[in-house]
């Protein structure tokens, strides 16, 4: 019990990343809530938020935010992150959190082919791709033009600068589940012949370009994370890469691109990636980059974010694995998704062993503000 205790407290210790200084190893997972009108975060969305840090939570990441680009997202009430209005209540969200000594960045999103035709809130912008394949691979609209692409380019940049001004504490940049820069790196979804595709490297290629945009924006100094996955909404066995060699290839372009920090995103932190280790993703990124790493994936919950039928119920865990884990330095931060969203106490109640008050996951909680 002393051990498992010892191993415990050793997710309340403090870490220093670039400008980043975190009082714990907790993350609050980016999670798409939709309770942004016309795409401008609220007060409530402001309250949301600051109980997390009020919560002890170490870092916070938001929800998806739409950069400047017309079809980035689905839904009228997903926030975005340009324009007046949106960075106003931003701010607003930015300034709550610090208040309550947290410490809060921002994810910039474009979901790219995984946007319908007709879909709000711009109806009339089509999906964008780099293939204008679907995650099914079938067409749907024209491949993106060099145009096109250097335009997107910029609006993660020019998201990324307005981050920084506002006062987020850095950004993170999203790759993974199968989202616009995703389409990239996948070959099912990327069947350029051009820079931006062709082996594993060159279909990073669009990515780095985006990081490295984004690093020239913010300085040096402003910390940049990347969220990447293999699994996609639609197919949760796909790999990016088989092997470890592969994943390499693949991670070694980002990391001198920029990145700070991996966040390596499974659907259940605790499984291994490749045949003869242990090492989850986070630990084989950690392995080959020498960055830090956060791992998530039905953390303290004994059910997948989404099954085949959707979102599930998920009952509450013990921590055991994912403590042993830490223990081993497979990773250096810890993200916690629908246990934070349903309970904005859940890390104080973990570091006070009030384990008997953790909630389990009700997937009618999506409908609500906790």
């Amino acid at each position: 019990m002393q051990n498992n205790e010892h191993s415990m407290e050793q997710l309340f210790q403090p870490i220093q990343i670039r400008n980043l200084s975190l009082r714990n190893r907790t993350v609050m997972a980016p999670m798409t809530r939709g309770f942004s009108p016309e795409g401008v975060p609220n007060s409530e969305v402001a309250a949301y938020y600051r109980r997390r840090a009020e919560n002890q939570v170490g870092l916070i990441i938001t929800e998806g935010t739409a950069i400047n680009h017309p079809s980035a997202v689905s839904g009228a009430s997903i926030p975005t992150i340009h324009g007046k209005a949106a960075l106003n209540g931003w701010s607003q969200v930015v300034k709550e959190v610090h208040e309550a000594g947290g410490k809060i960045i921002a994810q910039l999103w474009h979901v790219g082919m995984a946007r319908k035709i007709g879909d709000l809130p711009n109806s009339e912008a089509l999906p964008i791709g780099p293939s204008g394949l679907s995650l099914d691979g079938e067409k749907v609209t024209d491949p993106m033009t060099t145009e096109e692409i250097d335009d997107v380019i910029e609006a993660y940049a020019n998201a990324a600068a307005d981050a920084k001004r506002i006062g987020f504490d850095g950004i993170e940049i999203h790759g993974a589940h199968g989202y616009l820069i995703d389409q990239f790196f996948w070959k099912k979804t990327n069947k350029r012949t051009d820079r931006y595709g062709g082996d594993i490297v060159g279909r990073t290629r669009f990515a780095v370009e985006i990081v490295e945009a984004c690093r020239q924006a913010v300085g040096v100094d402003f910390s940049i994370v990347f969220r990447f996955s293999q699994w996609k909404m639609n197919n949760y066995k796909a790999k990016l890469a088989e092997t470890s060699d592969q994943l390499e290839s693949f991670l070694i372009p980002l990391a001198e691109a920029g990145v700070d920090v991996f966040h390596c995103s499974t659907r259940h932190f605790w499984e291994p990636e490749f045949e003869g280790s242990a090492l989850n993703l986070a630990g084989w990124t950690k392995r080959i980059t020498g960055k830090p790493t956060i791992t998530v994936g039905s953390v303290g919950l004994d059910g997948a974010f989404v099954s085949n039928n959707g979102m599930e119920n998920a009952n509450t865990s013990n921590l055991d694995r994912l403590i042993e884990r830490f223990e081993n330095e497979e990773f250096d931060l810890i993200a916690i998704g629908r246990s934070l969203l349903i309970d904005p106490a859940w890390v104080v109640k973990i570091r006070e062993n009030q384990k008997e008050k953790l909630i389990p996951f009700n997937k009618e909680a999506l409908g609500t503000l906790y």
